[in-house]
């Protein structure tokens, strides 16, 4: 936690800001014609908040064989930068407003975009691998992604909504000079 407190500063912050915003105006949203060029529809597991397993199934079916290769190939390169993109940002915003409350109990969300990056991955080794061996079931692997999707979102929405009470926390906090 210290570590993720000291790497946040203005500097970063600004370079996580552009590495952000070049992923979503031009890296986004081309991964995202793309996928759904090769799949055949914009339906995906990550972008729900939850599923169930057979709606995981039902996707893999409807992908076909090109479109789930495309898929497992786009969690083990776009999908493994793009989670950096957000939690560089996230970190280093949560980072520079809540770091004059670091040592209290407030001090824990910074964690909270490490998270959301770890089950975010564990996301997509679960999707993936249902995606790769599918006709085949993978029944543990396509019951836990769901969670891991939850939990993920939850940590990352729970993330942007701590943004404007950071910045009540930081001006509020400031030394007046």
């Amino acid at each position: 936690m210290k570590k993720l407190y000291r790497w946040s500063n203005w500097k970063t912050w600004l370079v996580s800001l552009l590495i952000f915003l070049a992923f979503l105006g031009f890296i986004l949203p081309d991964e995202a014609a793309e996928s759904s060029r090769v799949t055949g529809t914009s339906e995906s597991p990550d972008s729900s908040f939850f599923y169930t397993p057979e709606t995981l199934y039902s996707i893999a079916d409807t992908y076909g064989e090109e479109g789930r290769a495309y898929y497992v190939q786009a969690r083990y390169t776009f999908d493994v930068v793009w989670p950096v993109a957000y939690f560089l940002l996230l970190t280093t915003t949560l980072g520079l407003l809540f770091k004059p409350v670091q040592r209290s109990k407030w001090g824990v969300i910074i964690l909270l975009p490490l998270f959301g990056l770890i089950f975010d991955y564990l996301e997509n080794l679960s999707t993936a691998l249902v995606m790769s061996f599918y006709p085949e079931r993978l029944d543990l692997f396509a019951t836990i992604a769901p969670f891991f999707t939850a939990i993920k979102w939850s940590c990352i929405y729970a993330s942007f909504a701590l943004i404007p009470v950071g910045i009540i926390v930081f001006f509020c906090t400031r030394k007046k000079a």
